[in-house]
């Protein structure tokens, strides 16, 4: 029996591929694409800030770009930057080990318990009327000046809105899915496992990328007064001696420290949210 039958001719081969080929070349092409868009408002902004001040449109006391950047490398290079980020680090870690739990624990009882929202959520939304930030002093002479002031005030400003976007994920899973479940012959564990928990993900997600932006922002305030270390301190120290490149720089860390814990979460999101099916933008 001729082979001729059985075997494609090899001519065909490269025909086949040419399609897949072209496809992940048109794929990549539009990934990079994406990646050159987001970066692209980033670098117009940096672009008009060196020249802004170059040209001081942006006024005689902000200084360009590139000698903030200069100053950054000094900074670096001596260890007084690495050092101070350091230790503003530990406090925000700190802060945010006390703080998720705290806030992740009271949502998921008021969430899942109604006993529990009866007696937790009118006093947690109480306190959180009051600006957390406006408690500075009240900590200060509670606990001292030291660090237990600073990750307390910390803890305290991301119990809340961890705590207010677990409990509305959870009460905003589908009625229909838990009657569902509890047809198929689920009980009360393998319910919250596998389908509430789930289903209250990404609001749990949103409300830890608020929580994180709450940290960074409470960070910077604690870091203002009775501190003699941290990047808050060294911001203080610049704007004693007027040094406004390292003023910049501290708030260009600032900014970098918040972007990048943002785009964490974000990764994270996209990995264990791969399931769900919403809306894409074009």
């Amino acid at each position: 029996m001729s082979t001729e039958l059985l075997d494609p001719p090899r001519s065909a081969l490269p025909r086949a591929a040419a399609p897949r080929t072209a496809a992940r070349s048109g794929a990549v092409a539009l990934a990079l694409l994406r990646r050159a868009r987001k970066v692209s408002g980033l670098v117009l902004v940096l672009a008009l800030w060196e020249v802004g001040a170059r040209a001081g449109w942006l006024g005689s006391t902000t200084p360009p770009l590139s000698d903030v950047a200069q100053r950054g490398w000094e900074m670096t290079s001596s260890g007084e930057l690495t050092d101070n980020l350091g230790v503003s680090l530990l406090r925000v870690l700190k802060g945010l080990a006390i703080g998720l739990p705290l806030g992740l624990g009271l949502g998921l009882l008021s969430g899942l318990f109604r006993v529990s929202e009866d007696v937790i959520d009118a006093p947690l939304q109480a306190v959180r009327m009051l600006p957390h930030l406006a408690l500075v002093p009240l900590f200060i002479i509670w606990f001292g000046i030291g660090e237990t002031s600073k990750v307390g005030l910390i803890a305290v400003g991301v119990v809340f809105p961890l705590y207010i976007n677990v409990f509305h994920g959870i009460r905003g899973v589908d009625e229909r899915l838990v009657e569902s479940a509890r047809t198929c012959g689920l009980g009360r564990i393998g319910l919250v496992r596998k389908v509430i928990l789930p289903g209250a993900l990404p609001q749990i997600l949103v409300g830890l990328r608020l929580s994180l932006g709450v940290a960074w922002l409470t960070l910077v305030v604690v870091e203002q007064s009775a501190t003699a270390s941290g990047i808050g301190f060294v911001i203080n120290q610049a704007t004693q001696f007027l040094q406004m490149d390292t003023v910049f720089l501290v708030l260009v860390v600032y900014a970098l420290l918040g972007v990048s814990t943002d785009l964490l979460v974000r990764l994270i999101e996209r990995r264990v949210l791969a399931w769900r099916r919403g809306l894409v933008a074009r």
